[in-house]
C-alpha cells in the first residue's frame, strides 16, 4: 500500500518539495540582495547630503549642518522607498565626517595644503 502510494504521488511530492525550497531559497536571496542594495544606497545618499550641506551651508553651525542633511537624507530616501532609522543616520553621518576628517588630515600631511599664512609670519618673526 505504501509503496503503490509513493508511485503513484512520489514524483508529485518531490516536485511540490524541490518547488518549495526552491521559492524560499530565491526569496530569501532576494531578500540578502535588497539589504545589500539598500546599505550602498543609503551610504551614498549620506555621503552625497553631507557634501552638499558642507558646501552650501558652511555659515550654519554644526547640529544646524546636521538637522539639514537628515532632512535631505530622510526626504532622498523617502523617494526611493528605502526606511531609514535615525541611528543608521547618525552612525552613517558620523562615518561620512570622519572620511572628511581622515582626507584633510592626509592632504596636509603630504603637503598639498600650504601651511597657515600666519604661522608662516610667526615663524619668520621668531627666527630674526
Amino acid at each position: 500500500m505504501f509503496a503503490e502510494f509513493i508511485s503513484t504521488y512520489g514524483t508529485t511530492i518531490l516536485y511540490t518539495l524541490l518547488s518549495a525550497a526552491a521559492t524560499a531559497i530565491g526569496a530569501w536571496i532576494g531578500r540578502v540582495y535588497k539589504e545589500k542594495v539598500n546599505d550602498e544606497t543609503k551610504r551614498k545618499v549620506v555621503k552625497t547630503c553631507c557634501k552638499a550641506v558642507k558646501q552650501l551651508y558652511a555659515d550654519l553651525n554644526g547640529a544646524e549642518k546636521y538637522d539639514r542633511a537628515v532632512a535631505f537624507i530622510v526626504d532622498m530616501l523617502g523617494e526611493k522607498g528605502i526606511t531609514i532609522t535615525e541611528l543608521e543616520i547618525k552612525m552613517l553621518i558620523e562615518e561620512v565626517c570622519s572620511d572628511f576628517v581622515d582626507a584633510a588630515k592626509e592632504e596636509i600631511m603630504s603637503d598639498k595644503i600650504p601651511p597657515d599664512p600666519l604661522s608662516v609670519t610667526e615663524q619668520v618673526v621668531i627666527a630674526e
